[in-house]
């Protein structure tokens, strides 16, 4: 089932998530519905705290980037490999290499895409969806989406990366995403 995803402005989206357990209420169903969220918004990765859930939760598939990648991208990221991935209980145990500017967005933060800098390798510690604990390093693009789904789970946005200034630029873009003044091709609950 496809759902809606939380607007910026949502007070869900500054929580930090909690964990959880195998016992959490329809977790297999809730994995599948955001994979059908994901697809539907045709996003890279969305985290529980993005479809009005406040736990440590997020999917990654890279798919998408990857094989869109133009020969410059290729010749950057020789190496990256796509990878769909559920992270559950999620701790980033090391940011490292050089930090680097992407394009970033956010499914809650629609038609808003600024350069935000980022370390270049992660370490993280991470349970998948049968719970198996996993310790695991990730590099380039990968990497990034990683640290964006994380910071979700952590009560931050993309958005915090930005000057002062930037932000101030967009105020007006940020207050009418919050105010549900704008239109998706994806479901959105907005915090009016």
């Amino acid at each position: 089932m496809i759902l809606p995803v939380v607007a910026y402005g949502s007070p869900v989206l500054r929580k930090v998530g909690e964990d959880i357990t195998p016992a959490y209420p329809g977790l297999e169903k809730l994995i599948a519905d955001m994979w059908d969220t994901l697809y539907n918004s045709n996003g890279v990765g969305l985290a529980a705290p993005q479809i009005n859930k406040p736990i440590r939760l997020f999917i990654v598939d890279t798919d998408q980037i990857v094989k869109d990648f133009d020969d410059e991208d290729k010749a950057k990221y020789p190496n990256e490999k796509a990878i769909k991935q559920v992270f559950i209980n999620a701790q980033m145990l090391e940011e490292t290499g050089k930090m680097w500017p992407y394009n970033e967005g956010c499914l809650s933060i629609p038609k808003v895409r600024e350069d935000i800098q980022r370390n270049s390798n992660i370490r993280i510690k991470y349970l998948d969806e049968q719970f198996r604990e996993h310790e695991a390093e990730f590099h380039g693009i990968t990497a990034r989406v990683i640290q964006h789904e994380y910071d979700h789970i952590e009560g931050k946005l993309f958005i915090d990366y930005l000057s002062p200034l930037k932000k101030r630029l967009l105020k007006k873009k940020l207050d009418d995403i919050s105010r549900g003044k704008i239109s998706t091709e994806y479901r959105m609950i907005f915090n009016k």
